[in-house]
C-alpha cells in the first residue's frame, strides 16, 4: 500500500496530521482557503482549492485518503465515487483532536491495518468494524501476503456462516489460521483448506493457496512467449498444482529481459526474478538433471532446475523435474513457507524516462506523476527534483549538477540495471532536447553493464516549453513548424548552422 494523503480542512486538524504523517510517511493536503501554511508550516504540504474535487481525485487514483475531519464530510464528498469494495482505497476518518479513529472503505485493503497504526501513534483504539476482523481477528477475504483466496465468490457466504456460529473443518495448515478465532472441528459446517494443490471450488468452502511453489525456467534467446506459457500452464495442471500457488518465474540473470520469461510471470501475476551463474551452480547437488552442456553455456549445471530451487530456499524441494519443450525448460520447486518473491533473488531494473513539462504541477500528467510515485530513486538536475514537491519525499535523490548529461543517464541506467525502479527526471518532454534519445543511445552503443543494457525503459510525454509558451501566445504552432536547438553543449555549432 502507497503512503496515504492525510487531508486536513482547518489549522486544528495540524497537530493530530503531523503525527500521522510521522508515523506513516503520509502526505498532508490543506485546503487554501483556511490558510493552514501559516501555522507551523514545513514547506512541504500539498494545497489544494476545492475538498470535494481534491478528494474525489485521490480516490479515483487509488491513492489512501486519512481525513482528519468528520466521518459525515467524508461519506459526503465520495458517496457519488462508490462503485466496486474490491478496487476502492483504504479511506479513514480522524476526529480532529486525534480522539476516534474510523476505517470507513477499504478494511480489507490496507485501512483496518493503517487505522490501527494510526490509533497506535495517538493512543486510542481503532474503531474496527469489519465483522470477520472483529469476530475472528483476521479478514478472510483478504488472507495475509503470501496467501491467496483461490475462491473469493465463496467468502460471504461461509463468512456469514461462521458470524452465525457454526464451526470450520480446517484441511492443511497455516498459523494464521490456527490463532484466529474461528472454531474449527471436524465436523464443522465449512471446510477451510489450504493447499497449493488444485482444489474443486465448493460454495461451503474456502481454499487458500500458500505462494509456496517456484517456477524455473530457461529458453533460447527469442522463444515464443505463447510455447513459454503453455509449458509453464502445462506443468501445473498435469501435476494437481493450483496456478495460485505459484510465487514467481525464476531464471538466470542474462535472461532478465528475455521476453517469453516475462510473458509467462505476467500470465500468471507473480515476479519475475533471476539469478546469477554463481548461485545457480551451487544448486547443483539437488540438480535432477545437471548437464555439462548448459555449464559451457551459461556457467551453471541447470538453469531451470537451479532458479527454481534457489527460489525455494535451503529447505525447499524439487518437485517437477525439468520438463522441455521445443526452446523453452521449466522446472518446479515448493518451498516449506510462502516465498517473499521481494528478498528473493534480483528484479528487472526498470528506468523511468519522465518530462515533468515546465515545472508547473498543473502542467504535470497522471502518467508522469504515477512513475514518479513507483520510483524508489530519482535521477537528475536538482531543480528538476525540487520542482516535483512533495512527490519526491521518501525517494532517494541522486542530485546532479547541469551538465555531464552522459554520466547523469549512465548512472540512472546502471542504477536500475541493480534491480532498483529510477526516475530519470527531466524538464519539458523527454525525448525533445532531453535525455531519452541519450538513454537509447548508450544503451546501442553499449559500454553498459550487461543488467544495465537488459534494463526495462518507459518514456512518459510532457509539456514542452515551447508548447506551453504557444498557449500563453496564442496559437503560433497551429500549422507546419520546425524546431532547431541553439545550444551547442550536445550538437557541434557548425551541426546547428
Amino acid at each position: 500500500m502507497s503512503a496515504p494523503a492525510i487531508v486536513i480542512l482547518s489549522p486544528s486538524a495540524l497537530p493530530v496530521a503531523e503525527k500521522i504523517k510521522a508515523a506513516t510517511g503520509g502526505a498532508i493536503h490543506v485546503l487554501a482557503a483556511r490558510n493552514v501554511l501559516e501555522h507551523g508550516s514545513d514547506g512541504a504540504r500539498i494545497v489544494f482549492e476545492n475538498a470535494g474535487e481534491h478528494i474525489r481525485s485521490l480516490f479515483a487514483a487509488g491513492t489512501p485518503i486519512v481525513g482528519v475531519m468528520a466521518a459525515g464530510a467524508l461519506i459526503r464528498i465520495l458517496a457519488s465515487s462508490l462503485m466496486d469494495k474490491h478496487s476502492e482505497p483504504p479511506v479513514i476518518a480522524v476526529a480532529d483532536d486525534g480522539s476516534a479513529v474510523v476505517p470507513l472503505l477499504g478494511g480489507h485493503h490496507g485501512a483496518n491495518d493503517l487505522a490501527r497504526v494510526i490509533a497506535a501513534v495517538l493512543e486510542v483504539q481503532a474503531a474496527v468494524t469489519t465483522a470477520g476482523d472483529v469476530r475472528f481477528g483476521v479478514a478472510l477475504d483478504q488472507p495475509p501476503q503470501g496467501y491467496v483466496l483461490v475462491n473469493p465468490e465463496s467468502a460471504k457466504a461461509v463468512m456469514a456462516a461462521l458470524v452465525g456460529g457454526a464451526r470450520a473443518k480446517l484441511t492443511g495448515s497455516a498459523d494464521w489460521l490456527e490463532k484466529s478465532g474461528i472454531v474449527f472441528a471436524d465436523d464443522g459446517a465449512v471446510e477451510i483448506v489450504v493447499s497449493e494443490k488444485a482444489h474443486e471450488a465448493k460454495a461451503d468452502m474456502l481454499h487458500y493457496a500458500p505462494q509456496v511453489l517456484t517456477l524455473g525456467m530457461g529458453c533460447e534467446r527469442g522463444a515464443d512467449a505463447a510455447e513459454a506459457i503453455g509449458l509453464a500452464e502445462d506443468l501445473l495442471r498435469d501435476n494437481g498444482y493450483s496456478r495460485h500457488a505459484l510465487a514467481g518465474v525464476f531464471s538466470i540473470d542474462v535472461k532478465a529481459d528475455e521476453a517469453a520469461v516475462l510473458a509467462v510471470a505476467a500470465h500468471f501475476g507473480v515476479p519475475a526474478r533471476s539469478f546469477d551463474a554463481a548461485t545457480l551452480e551451487a544448486e547443483t547437488p539437488r540438480l535432477a538433471n545437471p548437464s555439462d552442456v548448459v555449464f559451457a553455456e551459461v556457467g551453471c549445471h541447470g538453469v531451470a532446475e537451479g532458479a527454481a530451487l534457489a527460489a525455494a530456499g535451503a529447505g525447499g524441494r524439487l518437485v517437477v523435474a525439468k520438463q522441455k519443450s521445443r526452446r523453452v525448460t521449466a522446472a518446479l520447486a515448493q518451498a516449506v513457507k510462502p516465498v517473499d518473491v521481494s528478498a528473493t533473488g534480483r528484479a528487472r531494473g526498470k528506468l523511468f524516462v519522465v518530462g515533468i513539462g515546465p515545472g508547473s504541477d498543473g502542467w504535470r500528467s497522471p502518467e508522469a506523476s504515477a512513475m514518479v510515485r513507483e520510483a524508489s530513486d530519482l535521477v537528475a538536475y536538482s531543480l528538476y527534483i525540487d520542482l516535483l514537491g512533495h512527490l519526491a519525499d521518501g525517494k532517494i535523490r541522486h542530485d546532479f549538477d547541469l551538465g555531464a548529461e552522459e554520466a547523469r543517464v549512465r548512472f540512472a541506467l546502471e542504477l536500475a540495471g541493480q534491480g532498483k525502479t529510477v526516475g530519470l527526471i527531466c524538464s519539458g518532454d523527454a525525448g525533445i532536447y532531453a535525455m531519452a534519445a541519450l538513454v537509447f543511445e548508450l544503451m546501442d552503443r553499449g559500454g553498459l553493464s550487461d543488467a544495465a543494457r537488459r534494463v526495462e525503459v518507459q518514456c512518459t510525454p510532457g509539456i514542452s516549453a515551447l508548447q506551453g509558451a504557444a498557449a500563453r501566445a496564442g496559437a503560433p504552432l497551429g500549422h507546419d513548424f520546425c524546431t532547431i536547438s541553439l545550444s551547442d553543449l550536445l550538437t557541434p555549432w557548425s551541426s546547428i548552422q
